[in-house]
């Protein structure tokens, strides 16, 4: 259980993430994101934390705390693919997700479909 400056650090480093290229991403500031690794143990906002820990596709908790919760553990078994799909779609409107969800139902009848032949 670290930091949120050693979570934040593992992370830009397991995930390969310059901190240009999270700044680029999150919105948040690169000099901002500097003091965040730097010595000063500056604790981001709350808007700033949902941003980065957004591009990084863990939880504000684990960045904070470096515990995952159960939802979390339950989504880092998931596959790469289906992650990236559940972090979009957490991103889109109601609307959106509503067409998303749709979708996928009309996948799986047209799968299912096939292999009834």
């Amino acid at each position: 259980m670290g930091s949120f400056k050693e979570n934040l650090k593992s992370e830009l480093e397991y995930k390969g993430i310059l901190i240009k290229d999270l700044a680029a991403l999150s919105g948040v500031n690169r000099r901002t994101i500097d003091n965040y690794l730097s010595t000063h143990n500056s604790i981001p906002t709350a808007d700033a934390a949902v941003s980065i820990a957004q591009v990084l596709g863990v939880s504000v908790e684990y960045l904070v705390t470096g515990r995952e919760s159960f939802q979390d553990k339950m989504i880092s078994s998931f596959s790469p693919d289906l992650r990236l799909i559940l972090q979009i779609a957490e991103q889109l409107d109601k609307p959106d997700r509503e067409i998303v969800l749709n979708m996928v139902k009309l996948l799986k009848k047209r799968e299912d479909a096939l292999k009834a032949g």
